[in-house]
């Protein structure tokens, strides 16, 4: 069962890095979480080394913008790696005639790679950074597009894991619920975003960088994503702090109170066990 917590500050002094999510946990898409930034601020002054770990597609230069622009501030943390980041090295490893899916704020993706964007028909492999209009299309609306490339075994490159993100009050779909409309037409999907391991070897990477050695017992992550931050910092094997507000809120929250026996339910039934809790991060 987690342990709820009511301050950031209750158990930073354990922990020397931290790995923290930024969609759902530090912004939501629309404005970033004041106190959030704060808690993250204090623990860097505390001693802690934070490492923004995100799935956003875009390398990570482009995050450091958008996320100035949102309110976060600078000093919440040392280091950011993206999905973006680590996907880059998939899409260079691969044929260089693709599919793009994606909006055109996600083309830096691809840039200074050598690859040609290609039609559906023409493609030896699909890269996914998103919907081109993840304001009203469904991942339904590109299972006809993907039925042949998956017949035809074309790989897919998912540089955004996330099934759903927060955007203000709603829900907006990802990347990753493409790649799961792939995988069920029998085609390969490869990621290396949360919960897989290569973004985080790249986040430990970037810790150690900033900071020098440390103990793997010594490092915390904080998410509020089930099938991406919780399962990749368990599969990980680092301590997690779950942020219970984020897009699983509607199975244990009404309004801004958590039930915390369908919370406890909720993480039982997901076989997760983060070691921590709290709404927002504070």
């Amino acid at each position: 069962m987690a342990t709820r917590i009511n301050s950031f500050k209750d158990i930073v002094g354990r922990y020397d890095v931290v790995l923290c999510d930024v969609w759902g946990v530090l912004h939501n898409g629309v404005e970033a979480f004041r106190e959030a930034g704060l808690a993250l601020s204090d623990a860097r002054q505390r001693g802690a080394t934070v490492v923004l770990i995100t799935n956003s597609p875009r390398p990570h230069p482009g995050v450091i913008v958008q996320i100035r622009g949102l309110g976060v501030p600078d000093a919440a943390y040392d280091r950011i790696v993206t999905s973006g980041d680590v996907t880059r090295a998939l899409i260079q490893a691969g044929p260089k005639k693709i599919f793009f899916i994606g909006a055109e704020r996600d083309l830096p993706l691809i840039e200074g790679l050598g690859v040609e964007m290609v039609s559906a028909a023409d493609a030896d492999i699909i890269v996914c950074a998103g919907f081109f209009d993840d304001e009203t299309e469904t991942p339904e609306d590109y299972r006809a597009t993907l039925a042949p490339l998956a017949r035809r075994g074309v790989p897919f490159i998912c540089a955004n894991p996330d099934l759903v993100v927060e955007r203000g009050h709603k829900l907006i779909p990802c990347a990753g619920a493409i790649a799961e409309v792939y995988t069920a037409l029998g085609g390969e999907a490869r990621i290396a975003g949360k919960p897989h391991r290569p973004i985080y070897r790249a986040a430990i990477g970037e810790a150690r960088a900033a900071r020098g050695p440390f103990e793997a017992s010594r490092v915390l992550a904080i998410g509020d994503g089930m099938p991406t931050d919780v399962r990749g910092a368990q599969e990980f094997g680092i301590d997690l702090l779950y942020i219970g507000a984020g897009i699983h809120a509607a199975d244990y929250m009404t309004g801004e109170k958590t039930d915390e026996a369908r919370l406890n339910a909720f993480l039982k039934k997901e076989g997760v066990a983060p070691k921590w809790w709290m709404p927002r991060l504070i």
